[in-house]
């Protein structure tokens, strides 16, 4: 049987290029979504055509006792996973005497409550099994320098870096790596209203990633030629940090 793994965030995007790649790597891929169902499914479909196994969990990473729910009615169902890939995430970008109370919850809880909300149902049944296993956190260059009309969203990222790691300490012992990749800019929706022309002043490389070169990295830290990585931050960002 092949090793299960959840992405959440996976329905576009980076999410989407990582669900991809683990399947290509032989994981069997839950692939969540919150609202966009068509598109996971769309998602699932191009996975098993491509040979891979894929299925489509649809929940709000916000609602804490929704996604307890779900997902130990799919352990319940499926088995436990041996990895987890947290790639939700929004921004709600204003300078910060612009900051609405609404721009600062929604992006706490979709890129910091959700860690909790996720991997805390699904960490018990990891650790039961005796397989060790495989998390891995999605943060962004923003969590590690911060950056202007981002508050919100560094501060998210900042602290979805510190639960890694101290994470990372708590599972060591059980075989179980937690890691974080923080992306810089990467050629995703979230670029869509942003002026590249400045932004790409700040990267050495002069250029915006690919959602491709972050799911790459985390095809390493899944694979069993990472088990000797853990509590690391692996930046995809072209020299900015």
């Amino acid at each position: 049987m092949s090793r299960r793994v959840l992405v959440t965030g996976a329905s576009r995007g980076i999410g989407r290029a990582i669900a991809y790649q683990l399947a290509a790597d032989g994981f069997a891929v839950s692939v969540h979504c919150r609202t966009g169902r068509a598109e996971a499914e769309a998602v699932a479909t191009g996975i098993a055509a491509q040979g891979g196994t894929a299925r489509v969990l649809q929940f709000d990473v916000r609602e804490r006792a929704v996604c307890r729910e779900v997902l130990e009615a799919d352990v319940a169902a499926h088995g436990p996973y041996y990895g987890i890939v947290c790639s939700a995430g929004v921004t709600r970008d204003a300078a910060f005497p612009a900051l609405t109370e609404e721009d600062w919850d929604i992006v706490i809880e979709t890129g910091l409550d959700s860690f909790y909300n996720v991997v805390h149902p699904l960490t018990m049944p990891m650790v039961r099994a005796r397989k060790g296993g495989r998390i891995v956190t999605i943060a962004s260059v923003s969590g590690v320098m911060g950056n202007r009309g981002q508050v919100n969203y560094s501060a998210a990222k900042a602290g979805l870096i510190g639960a890694t790691k101290a994470l990372a300490v708590e599972l060591a012992t059980r075989n179980i790596t937690v890691n974080c990749v923080a992306p810089g800019l990467i050629e995703t929706g979230m670029l869509d209203d942003m002026p590249l022309e400045h932004a790409l002043k700040t990267v050495p490389m002069n250029r915006v990633g690919q959602p491709a070169e972050v799911a790459s990295v985390v095809s390493f830290l899944m694979s069993d030629a990472a088990s000797y990585v853990t509590r690391q931050v692996i930046g995809v960002n072209g020299g900015m940090v």
